[in-house]
């Protein structure tokens, strides 16, 4: 999953719109992109929608179990099966997770405080979570960071590390980056997909369907990568069990199981643009 992109609960007219975006999931948002004063008739549009777009496989981000909008949310999704996922915002223990959690409805809790990132290990393995990620603006207002200063990169990618961690000791996929708040420029969103793909991230979340192309690109690999894994199984495919040389370089089981890794995600990219 490369792309994961929000439209807000109280505009239904843009669902459908998101769907044909090319998003691979598409998730309505109940919490930040409503203002208080519109919860109520947000969530009454999005059950509106529901009732009339039958199978229509969309996530969900709710209010968090801090709010008064949680139970209201939390009604709703049990109306209404066939989600795809429920996006718990501010999650800060497996309780949390277990309170919002429904079965057959997965949960991707976004840490977005430092008592988040304490809880992540057990978030991580509480049953029913499937994707991890986290909130980067409330997470560095949480921890004071000064928001794009080179001091802040650090700690940011220091959270990406514990993400990425914490997803693979519970053996979930990889995780998912936060949103970049550029849209304008294709460059800025590529080179943002391009970071989280080289430190081990599946995908994104996105704010504007104009991310879409250039997240999916910087989450792909290059025709040079593509190559490159190509040759790497052909020549395991000749030398067997052991090791060989390729371009100078040795090649061994860690190397050709990065090669199989790419073509495997190649092929996945290919089968979806069919």
């Amino acid at each position: 999953m490369r792309s994961a992109l929000f439209v807000p609960a109280s505009r239904p007219e843009r669902i459908p719109r998101a769907l044909e975006s090319g998003a691979d999931v598409v998730i309505v948002d109940l919490e930040d992109a409503v203002a208080p004063a519109d919860k109520n008739s947000a969530r009454q549009a999005f059950a509106a929608f529901l009732r009339t777009h039958h199978g229509a496989k969309v996530a969900v981000r709710i209010n968090g179990g801090d709010t008064p909008w949680f139970e209201d949310d939390l009604a709703l999704v049990r109306q209404h099966g066939g989600l795809r996922a429920l996006v718990l915002p501010k999650t800060e223990s497996a309780y949390h997770v277990a309170a919002a959690r429904f079965p057959s409805l997965p949960v991707w809790p976004l840490i977005e405080s430092a008592i988040g990132l304490r809880a992540l290990a057990e978030i991580a393995r509480t049953e029913g979570v499937e994707h991890l990620s986290y909130g980067g603006l409330d997470l560095g207002v949480d921890l004071g960071l000064t928001p794009g200063s080179p001091a802040a990169r650090r700690i940011v990618d220091a959270v990406r590390y514990d993400l990425l961690l914490h997803a693979r000791a519970a053996g979930l996929p990889a995780p998912l980056e936060t949103v970049c708040t550029e849209f304008n420029d294709a460059d800025v969103v590529h080179q943002t997909a391009r970071q989280a793909r080289d430190m081990g991230f599946a995908g994104m979340l996105c704010i504007h369907p104009k991310q879409i192309a250039p997240a999916h690109a910087g989450f792909g690999h290059d025709p040079a990568e593509v190559d490159w894994a190509r040759r790497v199984l052909a020549g395991a495919a000749e030398h067997g069990a052991g090791a060989f040389q390729l371009d100078g370089r040795m090649v061994d089981a860690p190397v050709i199981r990065r090669a199989q890794q790419i073509m495997a995600r190649h092929g996945q990219t290919e089968q979806e643009s069919a």
